[in-house]
């Protein structure tokens, strides 16, 4: 997700303060590091590759942040068959080249109840059809998109 994206959703969210985030693929980790520094209580991020785990663990060291921001290495798919935990955000931007529409559905239940499921998606597509939740907001930005959905 580029600086520009990142920066309008959390526009968007507004205040996070006291909010537990899910980054269900997270990359560089950059939308967890941003919940906490915009007041969320806690992060949980997941993340298979082994190069960004290892980004993602020394900026949690580094920052201080082993408290509030939490690691899983594994697949987001492979995490889900682990755990029921729910979260009141939860963030997610596949890979646009595998965007894994059943393991967004089985994301959509870690979403607390009246909680916010964020998807970032390919501009060019329709919103995902087999994603049962209410659609707030629907954000284009160039080749990308921003998805609010409202549990």
């Amino acid at each position: 997700m580029s600086d520009k994206i990142r920066g309008a959703l959390f526009n968007i969210l507004g205040d996070i303060e006291g909010l537990s985030i899910l980054d269900a693929f997270g990359g560089t980790g950059a939308l967890g590091f941003e919940a906490i520094s915009r007041g969320a209580a806690s992060v949980l991020i997941v993340e298979s590759d082994m190069q960004a785990q290892k980004t993602i663990a020394s900026n949690i060291r580094s920052l201080q942040l082993d408290k509030q921001v939490h690691l899983i290495k594994a697949t987001t798919q492979a995490w889900l068959r682990t755990t029921d935990a729910t979260y009141d955000i939860v963030l997610c931007d596949p890979p646009y080249t595998d965007l894994q529409v059943s393991t967004l559905v089985e994301l959509t239940k870690r979403t607390k109840q009246n909680g916010l499921f964020v998807l970032s998606y390919p501009g060019d597509l329709a919103a995902p059809e087999k994603i049962e939740l209410e659609l707030l907001k629907q954000q284009k930005y160039g080749d990308a998109q921003l998805l609010f959905y409202r549990t």
